[in-house]
């Protein structure tokens, strides 16, 4: 990791990997990493490389799921949201996906 990213998000990383919640599962990699019981969460993505902290409410949120899914990622990214809304039903990950559909974040 880059040596300016935060020792919080380093242990948050560090403790996702742990659980097997984490980042890569049998090679299949991970965009979203829960925190805060759904109202944060930090979005990895390979377009650029870069680990963004963000809350799910936040427009930065959406622009971020957005140049994921336009990168031809939208479908991965659905499947989390969806294992995470079954995983943690009380989190609101049903009402973070909701809100990315109405904002046409997966439409191609």
């Amino acid at each position: 990791m880059a040596s300016n990213t935060s020792k919080t998000a380093r242990a948050s990383v560090r403790a996702g990997e742990a659980k097997g919640g984490a980042l890569s599962v049998l090679g299949e990699f991970k965009y979203l990493i829960p925190l805060n019981k759904g109202k944060h969460v930090y979005v990895r993505n390979l377009t650029n490389g870069k680990t963004t902290h963000l809350s799910t409410a936040s427009d930065a949120f959406v622009e971020e799921i957005r140049v994921l899914a336009a990168a031809g990622h939208g479908p991965k990214i659905r499947a989390e949201l969806t294992a995470l809304a079954t995983t943690h039903p009380g989190h609101g990950w049903d009402t973070t996906q909701k809100r990315l559909v109405d904002a046409g974040v997966f439409e191609s």
